[in-house]
């Protein structure tokens, strides 16, 4: 029984170390002990890379004091022999909850009244979901249950971040030992938290993605400035944003798009963040490193889907299918491409996946080094407590666990795992004792004892002249069995006694009631006879390929450029040259090269235009295609918030509207507010990421709207509280807007006119992100987009920007524009309108089909919109409206989805013609363009074929093949007994620029 005695003993002297609180009195005799502990004979793995064979590892007051293979064990030592077992560093978890409490995020929706302050009573930032100056170690407390679920893990310390708000606070780093808080916190402010998530807070602002994106940008602004001019106003939150920028800064997201969008806004302010991932990194890898941001790299896999009916199979997309293949080779794929990151325990609905899933990344690809240096060294380097966590030099805390063998190895347990120098057993199971032994019962012949299964689950299986099944159990190293005589004498062997380094001893019971001694060394440890039954040679995964983007009509190989000459087909230029029969178009280098007839081009690949048609991309002045969120409807002036921020490069309308011969869209923010976003001009360039889709270079545009939708028509009245309530209210909050940026921009120039000296002695205004857009407008810097109706309304906008000083670029929709089309050529304003929308709402109940011909006859740059992600499928269905109803000529009607909108996007220099020099923007038809028949055949985007006709009937066949392969792949896997989930039936949203109820979520979304 020496074993269990000296692991007993070390129970003891671990509990009553000297790492207990001093400042504490204590009720009782004070028990001071060294805790001075040897383990001998042990694997022990100091470090990711660094393994002692046959090393002692001695621990005294919860640190280490010595490690190696020659370590001189002091007098008074307990010592404990650790031969044939493995010790670890304890892991390091730096992404959890730990110890805080519950956060229960807000919905704010139709069914409750927008809050548009803040709740907060204090010196605090005016938006709740900015709570810097929340420390986590405030809120902390030991959680015994939790800290055992994650000590089992293999965790001995972990960061506790209270994942609330948009900036969170600080985080604290604490260790898993059940002792008093102020003992177990290593440091009390480790790290700052942010996120793009509003969290606990009722304020409605920001209820959209881009709105979270720039209330933090100002957030910073403001910090940097109260820093300056802290007499101006006590501010708490913004003091503390500052203090907490000198910590690592950690960023949650929950998809891929947002570690990009997180880490634009720290480059912004300079900050390199550590970013919290969702798993899906793997997708765009190559803009992944690029951000240089280390990760926390969750391993919550999904499920298989449940596939066997073909109905739920439709219901399944192909990126879920891929991704469920795929995501678990996510870390493989970081670390081929030299990524750091760090494993977390994050989002795992059940914690028991945890080290098996780790296990599945190593069987994907990832090297077992890497796996345990990201969850020891590197969390504990991004941390800055490596001189503390993350390996067993000499001087770090006595943190860790002892296992059966190696840690990734399938049939491995965690025996014990030491924290801060204390002992806590996670497993009664001593060890994998599977294997085959020699087992001596008294002076019976010696049988063979086989236990195979799962070291937590053994099947005993005793050999003699025949063989019989058992029962074996463990509890600590004490063993029980029972088996029968033999198959013809049924009665039961009972045997109990203790394991000790792969040898079983003890007493036991005949069936006649005899005691006998008895038994078993181990003879064949882990043969493949013993593991038969339990592990099996694992195939070799196959995977399928990447596709860009990772949706449906993604491609492993992206298209490109090349010299093209189109011959003999149908040249409509939008040139003083009109429409050429039988003429020639030559695209080389990204640009319109020639176009005229019988033209050749040595290496050049050509296509027969002949019956063909030709023209320039159309281009879509009103979409709301490709973004993540389209209105932040909260306040009436949000010209903070920019679309750039939330542009989704895999939105399926970017390859629905290439085929629909669409090579441009103005991706504009809604109708919510007076003052909405910043506006996004983007090419279509399916397959690139969405900063490569945003069109260099070009100028800068905002969205203004008039109507029902700015007041709140068509809202409940919980929703009556935010002025503008009337299109009276309207009017004022424009040239309030105007009035304050006016003054802004005065306070601007005159600080930028002062010498470098006196800008010294002369405190800077505050930089306001919203105000800013507007000086941008009044200085000519950036361009309106205004949302309109009722002709009063247009009269209305067009006083307002005389009386301010700045014109508005484009009225849109503007389906009165017929009766005001005189005063918008006066004022410089074109028009872009539907080709035969009306009567959808009270004001478009004077709406014509001959709007867009009576405009452009008065002399306004008119275009066709969609507003509508499936009309900008046949948006040259909708120019051909104004030759069926209005007479107007064919050239003049494509022109209005082509070169109009380019003029009023200040591009006509880029695209919108077939001119030499321009950007080969150009459109194949296989008829006459304005026909219901025609359909493009090749819609090149710079010269880049990205929607081929011939190219997509391969792709259909492509996705089907791949879909076919994955559902097999997961009815194997259901067959294997793997877990599964039920598919989703997600409601689609028709997009438009109209306010509409979207009761499923209880919330709002205006187009």
């Amino acid at each position: 029984m020496k074993k269990i005695l000296t692991i007993a003993a070390c129970l003891a002297l671990g509990a009553g170390n000297v790492m207990a609180q001093e400042t504490f009195p204590r009720n009782g005799v004070y028990d001071e002990r060294s805790g001075l502990v040897a383990f001998t004979n042990a694997t022990i793995h100091t470090d990711y890379k660094t393994t002692v064979t046959n090393a002692t590892l001695l621990i005294r007051n919860g640190k280490v004091e010595a490690v190696g293979k020659s370590v001189k064990i002091p007098a008074g030592a307990v010592v404990v022999d650790a031969k044939g077992k493995h010790i670890y560093p304890g892991l390091v978890d730096m992404y959890t909850s730990y110890g805080l409490p519950e956060v229960k995020a807000e919905r704010v929706g139709y069914g409750s009244a927008p809050q548009p302050e803040t709740a907060k009573q204090g010196a605090f930032n005016w938006n709740q979901a900015i709570r810097p100056e929340t420390n986590a170690v405030e809120l902390f407390k030991v959680d015994k249950k939790e800290a055992e679920e994650l000590r089992k893990l293999g965790f001995g310390t972990v960061l506790a971040v209270h994942r609330d708000g948009i900036a969170r606070g600080t985080a604290s780093l604490v260790t898993l030992a059940g002792k008093r808080e102020n003992e177990v916190v290593l440091k009390d402010r480790a790290a700052a938290a942010l996120s793009f998530d509003r969290g606990s807070s009722k304020q409605d602002y920001p209820n959209s993605l881009m709105g979270a994106v720039a209330l933090l940008r100002q957030t910073y602004l403001d910090a940097q400035w109260n820093e300056k001019n802290a007499a101006r106003e006590q501010n708490i939150s913004l003091k503390a944003f500052t203090e907490a920028n000198k910590f690592p800064q950690i960023f949650e997201v929950t998809e891929k798009l947002n570690v990009m969008r997180a880490d634009k806004v720290g480059d912004e302010f300079g900050k390199q963040y550590i970013i919290k991932g969702a798993g899906d990194e793997y997708q765009m890898i190559k803009e992944i490193k690029e951000t240089k941001a280390p990760l926390i790299v969750t391993v919550n896999y999904p499920d298989a889907y449940n596939v066997e009916d073909p109905y739920d199979a439709r219901r399944v997309s192909l990126a879920e299918m891929k991704h469920w293949e795929m995501a678990p080779a996510n870390a493989a794929m970081l670390h081929n491409a030299g990524v750091t990151f760090a494993f977390s325990s994050a989002d795992l609905k059940d914690k028991k996946d945890f080290l098996p899933n780790i296990r599945k990344a190593i069987k994907y690809g990832l090297p077992q080094e890497e796996a345990l240096k990201a969850l020891t060294a590197t969390p504990a380097k991004l941390l800055q407590a490596d001189n503390m966590v993350g390996s067993l030099n000499e001087g770090m805390l006595a943190n860790f666990i002892i296992t059966s063998g190696n840690l990734f190895a399938d049939n491995n347990l965690i025996l014990e795992n030491w924290v801060q120098g204390e002992r806590y057993k996670v497993t009664d199971v001593p060890a994998d004792y599977r294997g085959v032994y020699t087992l001596k019962i008294g002076q019976q012949p010696d049988r063979k004892l086989m236990i195979a299964g799962t070291a937590e689950k053994p099947e005993l299986k005793v050999i003699a002249q025949d063989t019989v099944k058992g029962n074996i159990s463990f509890k600590g190293n004490l063993v029980t069995l029972s088996f029968a005589q033999d198959k013809k004498n049924k009665q039961s062997i009972r045997l109990s006694g203790w394991y000790d380094a792969q040898k079983m001893q003890g007493e036991g019971q005949l069936p006649d009631a005899t005691t006998v001694k008895w038994s078993a060394a181990l003879s064949e440890a882990m043969t493949d006879k013993a593991k038969k039954d339990s592990a099996k040679v694992a195939d070799k995964i196959a995977l399928g390929e990447m596709i860009y983007p990772f949706a449906a009509y993604g491609q492993a190989a992206m298209p490109k450029q090349e010299a093209i000459l189109i011959k003999n087909a149908t040249v409509w230029t939008n040139e003083k040259d009109g429409k050429l029969e039988n003429a020639d178009v030559l695209l080389k280098n990204g640009k319109i090269a020639k176009v005229g007839k019988n033209l050749s081009e040595s290496g050049a690949r050509v296509i027969d235009g002949t019956g063909k048609h030709v023209t320039p991309g159309i281009i879509d002045e009103h979409s709301h295609i490709a973004l993540d969120g389209v209105n932040e409807g909260t306040q009436a002036v949000t010209s903070e918030v920019r679309m750039q921020d939330v542009v989704n490069h895999e939105d399926i309308n970017i390859y629905r509207q290439l085929a629909g011969g669409v090579t441009t869209s103005q991706l504009l923010h809604g109708s919510a507010n007076p003052v909405g976003g910043q506006s996004a001009i983007i090419k279509l360039r399916w397959g690139k990421n969405p900063q490569e889709l945003l069109v260099e270079g070009a100028d800068q545009y905002i969205k203004f709207a008039l109507g029902e939708n700015v007041k709140h028509s068509n809202r409940s009245n919980l929703h009556s509280i935010r002025y503008p309530q009337s299109r009276m209210g309207v009017e004022q909050v424009y040239v309030d807007a105007f009035t304050r940026a006016k003054e802004y921009d005065k306070a601007w120039k005159s600080y930028n006119k002062l010498s470098k000296r006196q800008q010294g002695k002369t405190a800077a205004p505050r930089r306001d992100l919203e105000l800013e857009a507007l000086a941008e407008i009044l200085n000519g810097k950036r361009f309106i987009t205004c949302h309109s109706y009722v002709q009063s309304e247009i009269n209305m906008m067009m006083k307002v920007a005389d009386q301010m000083g700045f014109k508005v670029n484009t009225f849109t929709h503007i389906l009165e524009g017929y009766k005001v089309a005189d005063k918008m050529k006066e004022h410089g304003a074109g028009g872009s309108t539907f080709g035969d929308w009306w009567a959808y709402k009270m004001e478009v109940k004077d709406a014509i089909p001959q709007n867009a011909s009576i405009m452009h006859e008065q002399g306004v740059v008119t275009a066709i919109n969609s507003d509508d992600a499936e009309m900008a499928r046949r948006l040259n269905q909708e120019a051909a409206k104004s030759v069926k109803y209005a007479g107007m000529s064919e050239e003049e009607a494509l022109k209005m989805v082509t070169l109009n909108p380019a003029k009023l996007l200040h591009l006509d220099n880029r695209m919108g013609s077939l001119k030499p020099g321009k950007d080969a923007d150009v459109v194949l038809w296989n008829n006459h363009p304005l026909s219901i028949y025609a359909k493009p055949e090749k819609t090149f985007v710079d010269g880049i074929a990205y929607y081929d006709l011939e190219r997509d009937e391969q792709l259909r066949q492509d996705m089907e093949k791949e879909r076919v392969r994955l559902i097999q792949k997961m009815l194997t896997s259901k067959a294997g007994g793997a877990r599964t989930q039920t598919p989703v039936t997600r409601r689609t949203t028709v997009e438009h620029c109209e306010e509409v109820e979207h009761s499923e979520e209880d919330a709002y979304l205006a187009y």
